[in-house]
């Protein structure tokens, strides 16, 4: 009897009468969401780093190949490296746990309409991202590789890298790149949410196209090489994401007609 009582009074305080949740309600549910995706994120973590020497290798083979030798100069520098590259991986494996539960949580108070949208969106970022890494891993990090190893040979200079640098240099870069290529989504999002017009961005196009290199010098690592690669196809995303925006402001400014 007083089993029964005790989850009927947890119903009353999880659901109002008309369908909707009390504010203890959403912080209970953010609460254990939150711990779920902790948890997965730990999980995803462990076992990135069993697998981190292997990871680890197939990075340093990607300098192995332009005749790049890496050293380490501190005793817990190469476990560091494990420790980033791991992190870096279960973020990466827990990310659609993540995804879900953030999505989850939020679409009880969306329309339908709304629903598709975000999830559009996730999917969308998600491929935008990949492909972000996908081009910086097999066409701009071989060509700043190369690039700046071709330095050692017109003096009498071997290159002896030290592998956290070199680790965190890649990483960066791929970040970078899976970040940059996410600009046609914020755009599209910004488009439906109304904040932002094609037509502004035509015109700002001169001032954004400044701001992208100075971005790139920032977010690169000094040399104009890779600052011209990061810069290159923030552009060419900047193109993409006018084009967007017209299709999307269009079909927007047609259903308000409607």
């Amino acid at each position: 009897m007083k089993t029964r009582t005790k989850q009927k009074r947890n119903q009353q305080e999880t659901a109002n009468p008309n369908g909707s949740m009390p504010l203890s309600g959403h912080l209970k549910e953010l609460r254990r969401r939150v711990l779920i995706c902790v948890l997965v994120l730990l999980a995803g973590v462990i076992i990135c780093l069993s697998f981190s020497p292997q990871l680890v290798t197939a990075l340093t083979d990607m300098g192995k190949a332009y005749n790049y030798v890496f050293v380490y100069i501190a005793p817990q520098e190469l476990l560091l490296v494990y420790m980033n590259v791991a992190l870096l991986g279960g973020v990466i494996l827990a990310f659609p746990v993540i995804a879900y539960h953030a999505y989850a949580f939020c679409s009880p108070g969306l329309s339908r309409k709304e629903r598709m949208f975000t999830l559009g969106a996730l999917l969308a970022g998600t491929l935008c991202f990949l492909i972000g890494v996908a081009f910086a891993r097999w066409i701009s990090l071989p060509f700043m590789l190369r690039f700046l190893i071709q330095f050692t040979f017109e003096v009498d200079v071997s290159a002896s890298i030290s592998i956290d640098q070199y680790v965190s240099f890649l990483l960066t870069v791929f970040v970078i790149f899976g970040l940059v290529f996410e600009l046609p989504v914020i755009s599209v999002l910004l488009t439906g949410l109304g904040l932002i017009r094609a037509e502004w961005l035509v015109k700002g196009r001169k001032v954004v196209i400044v701001l992208i290199f100075v971005i790139a010098a920032i977010i690169t690592p000094p040399d104009v090489v890779s600052q011209i690669m990061v810069a290159i196809p923030m552009i060419g995303l900047y193109e993409l994401s006018i084009v967007l925006c017209r299709v999307f402001g269009r079909k927007k400014d047609a259903e308000a007609e409607a």
